[in-house]
């Protein structure tokens, strides 16, 4: 049985008993802390278990896309070495909300194994937490077993949590006997479904506390379970698996190594799922996981004899209908960013490439002073690894090929040091968590009637609710209270999207005045941020809610100019660039999309010659309301990452199409005009374009043009001989400075530079006033006589500037920074030949003699030291 074929199964048969689908949600979870990546198939309805958020749906079932590489469940050093393993993976779950319990949800997973998939029951045993007498007795129940294949277990192991915190509950585990003797124990029975009996939530001291209403939470790993059913006994033997492994052995020429060839195709499918929700690789949290997942994935390619880039050339078989391997189909957004996740993978390969040459060169610089026998610090050993990202197995190749020892408890030291640091970051690598008064509310008013896309005003919304600056519930609030208001319907636009939200008043009769500053949502419930300005309000309030209409349109026509900018980038950058964030304000917006070079001032005028040739078409802006589907299958543009509901809102502006619930303008020339102001590099792979619209850019062209005026006037040259006028007086200021430093260079030598004879060594100083120092350290570097030790000052508007310089056959006995640093009696910088300083200019005398002193000195000791005595 194919491993799609067992999804559509499992997902058909808690259909026909009740329950309801739920799209996977992103690995990155929404508005939790405690997560870096979402790691099983309950953690979107965590809010739900908790009681935080109400729902009325009661059964639930998934196929959950899940990763475990970082935090507590982290798999990722065992992929390759085990059989079942993986980064990523599929989690089916079935869910229940305060409905069934223990016995329906065992007796559902008796159904589906023994009658669905058609088990041997004979090589079935279960284990249940050995304090669960009920989950014990109804499995007896159920399965007819004895008590010798119902194992209590009093371990954790058999008590599930989904991380630190949260809800958790005693669980019951179905094994899978392959029944072979050619394997290990581990291999040979396997865990092949796990039902939770959520009952508890577990705080931040780990006590428990009764959930609301008990849950079902049940995981079943999807390659697991085929593995099963496709009756091989290695989940890198299935047939997604077996497509990928086929493509890595075909490009690299060679079926040996099986390990390597398991970990290319487990971290291609995991980097890819990454880079489909907009994970770029980099240096912290998710983005440092894609980029070793990808590093590690490399490495093993390197192993395997492959020098060119393999990652980006096995992809196409995750998203072509006629593999194996096919996902494309479960998840489109695999489709939709095939060029991004192509481009990434290829060029991320590729920077690594040199990350190893960079890397060897660095270490053969560690070893340069170690002969055999000799041991390499932990920490040098560690910054390779740490820093530049080079593999600690290749640094123990280089060393034991040198017969140089290896500091591990070094190196181990330095790991749990970077490890807690690493461990303090992933614990806040997640959104902010959603504050509970937020929760209680959608619970009791579920969401606000948004009237913003039609109407600018709504002159009978009704106060149901008011918040503190302490978030709490009030009921009522005075003149200069901060607070936050929650009406029935509003005109404000709630910040999402990129889109700021938006500013005005509510205003009730009796001359009661609150301004809002800002506006945002939490789901699809509307925070009015307030102040009272005048009187007072109260909860059960009518006012008349006011946007600030003139901001509107300012955010209205930025807003649609983003849309048509993502729109000619692509046109002229190419299909792989999407969006990576945004921000549309009232004054300017901001574009971050994915590309991996500077886009040249060529590209970018013609972007913004094709954004404002689109302005000038005067284009309609249409929005319709379709399924995601049907918008998908449009050529609709959806966000990475983004977790859309069945119906969608597409806003089309000629050949542009986005999912997106802004706000925007009616017709493409009320933006006026566009002007990009500003690209640059935000982090690796990812660019960004300041522009502006409207008055603003109309503003930035008419300052610049005053600016090139006053440039004009000041050089004495027509505005289109500016360049030309620009580049002849810098010739001429060059010429000048060169004029300038030959006459200072006179002056220097009409000097009358004395010399004195110092135990065989030639003394020479001198004081300089009103010449430059680089004319005087230029002089004395040109001063090549052996023996001689030079010391001048040059002081020149109130500042001193002291220069030793020491000839190369004395440097071994005494140094120039030597010598200035007991001149000034302070450390200073520079080295054994040359150095420089500033020195107070009413004790050059005194300088000058400390130097003469140290010289003198010199004949009564044997040899010299560099550095301070």
């Amino acid at each position: 049985m194919k491993l799609s074929e067992i999804r559509d199964r499992f997902i058909n048969f808690f259909l026909s008993n009740g329950h309801e689908q739920v799209s996977s949600s992103p690995l990155i979870p929404e508005h939790d802390p405690t997560l870096m990546f979402t790691n099983a198939g309950m953690v979107q309805f965590k809010n739900i278990f908790t009681g935080a958020q109400k729902t009325e749906m009661k059964r639930a079932v998934s196929s959950q896309k899940c990763l475990r590489a970082g935090g507590k469940h982290n798999d990722l050093e065992n992929v390759g070495y085990t059989t079942r393993h993986h980064t990523f993976f599929e989690m089916l779950g079935n869910f229940s909300f305060g409905d069934y319990f223990k016995e329906t949800a065992i007796e559902f997973a008796w159904k589906f194994i023994t009658k669905e998939l058609s088990l041997d029951k004979n090589r079935l045993s279960i284990t249940v937490y050995h304090t669960d007498d009920e989950a014990y007795e109804i499995w007896r129940k159920i399965s007819g077993f004895s008590s010798d294949k119902i194992i209590r277990i009093t371990t954790d192991d058999n008590f599930w949590s989904m991380g630190s915190t949260g809800p958790c509950g005693p669980c019951s585990e179905i094994f899978y006997d392959h029944g072979s003797s050619n394997l290990q124990d581990d291999d040979r029975i396997v865990e092949i479904w796990n039902l939770v009996f959520m009952e508890f939530n577990k705080d931040e001291e780990g006590n428990l506390h009764k959930l609301p209403k008990k849950c079902i939470d049940t995981g079943m790993g999807l390659e697991r379970i085929a593995t099963v059913m496709q009756n091989v006994h290695d989940n890198y033997d299935i047939d997604l698996f077996s497509a990928l492994i086929n493509k890595s052995q075909e490009y690299c020429g060679r079926t040996e190594n099986k390990i390597a060839h398991k970990i290319v195709a487990d971290h291609l499918r995991a980097a890819a799922f990454l880079i489909a929700e907009g994970v770029l690789p980099g240096n912290e949290g998710r983005n440092y996981v894609l980029r070793r997942l990808i590093r590690r994935a490399t490495r093993y390619i390197h192993l395997l004899g492959y020098n060119d880039s393999l990652l980006h050339r096995i992809f196409p078989a995750l998203i072509d209908s006629t593999s194996s391997a096919y996902m494309g189909d479960v998840y489109p957004e695999l489709v939709r960013a095939k060029s991004l996740i192509e481009t990434t993978l290829k060029s991320e390969e590729e920077n690594f490439k040199d990350t190893l040459m960079k890397g060897i060169n660095l270490l053969e610089k560690f070893t340069t002073d170690l002969k055999s026998g000799d041991t390499l610090p932990g920490e040098s050993a560690f910054k390779l690894y740490d820093t530049y990202g080079f593999p600690l197995d290749i640094t123990l190749d280089v060393l034991k090929e040198k017969k140089i020892n290896f500091d591990q408890k070094g190196f181990d030291d330095a790991m749990g040091e970077q490890k807690e640091r690493a461990r303090a970051k992933w614990a806040g690598s997640g959104e902010k968590s959603v504050e509970q008064v937020w929760f209680d509310l959608i619970n009791k008013f579920g969401k606000t009637k948004f009237v913003g896309y039609e109407f600018n005003e709504a002159s009978d919304a009704k106060i149901l609710a008011i918040v503190s600056s302490k978030n709490e519930v009030i009921d009522s609030a005075k003149e200069g209270e901060k607070i936050t208001i929650i009406l029935d319907k509003t005109p404000f636009y709630g910040e999402s999207g990129g889109q700021v939200g938006d500013t005005g008043s509510l205003i009730k009769p009796g001359r009661s005045i609150i301004i809002v500053e800002n506006t945002n949502k939490v789901n699809d419930l509307y925070l009015h941020r307030c102040i009272v300005k005048s009187g007072s309000m109260c909860k059960g309030d009518t006012v008349a809610a006011s946007i600030d209409k003139e901001r509107r349109q300012t955010l209205r026509r930025n807003h649609s100019a983003t849309h048509l900018l993502r729109f000619a980038l692509r046109k002229i950058l190419g299909d792989h660039v999407t969006q990576k964030g945004s921000l549309v304000a009232p004054d300017r917006l901001r574009f971050d999309f994915s590309h991996n070079t500077q886009v040249t001032q060529d590209q970018l005028f013609w972007v913004e010659d094709m954004v404002n040739s689109l302005i000038r078409e005067n284009l309609s802006a249409s929005t319709k309301i379709q399924s995601m589907n049907q918008a998908i299958d449009e050529g609709a543009m959806a966000l990475f990452g983004e977790k859309y509901g069945d119906q969608v809102r597409v806003v089309s502006i000629g050949d542009s199409k986005e999912l997106c619930g802004g706000t925007h303008v009616e017709h493409t020339g009320e933006i006026g005009l566009f002007k990009i102001v500003t690209e640059s590099s935000v982090a690796f792979g990812v660019r960004r374009i300041e522009a502006l619209t409207g008055q603003e850019a109309i503003n930035y062209v008419r300052d610049n043009e005053i600016n090139l005026k006053k440039v004009a006037e000041f050089v004495k040259a027509p505005v289109s001989e500016i360049t030309s006028r620009l580049s002849a007086l810098s010739q001429e200021h060059k010429k000048s400075e060169t004029e300038i430093k030959n006459l200072y260079k006179k002056l220097v030598s009409a000097e009358n530079i004395k010399s004195t004879e110092i135990n065989g060594i030639n003394f020479i100083s001198h004081t300089f006033t009103d010449i430059p120092a680089n004319v005087i350290r230029e002089f004395v570097l040109q001063q090549q006589k052996p023996k001689t030790i030079i010391a001048f000052t040059a002081t020149e508007k109130d500042k001193t500037v002291l220069i030793i310089k020491v000839s190369k056959d004395l440097i071994n006995k005494i140094s120039a920074k030597e010598l200035i640093s007991i001149a000034v009696k302070k450390n200073c910088g520079g080295n054994a030949e040359l150095a420089q300083t500033g020195c107070d200019s009413n004790k050059i005398d005194d300088t000058i003699t400390a130097i003469y002193s140290k010289i003198t000195a010199s004949k009564h000791s044997t040899s010299y030291r560099r550095g301070i005595s």
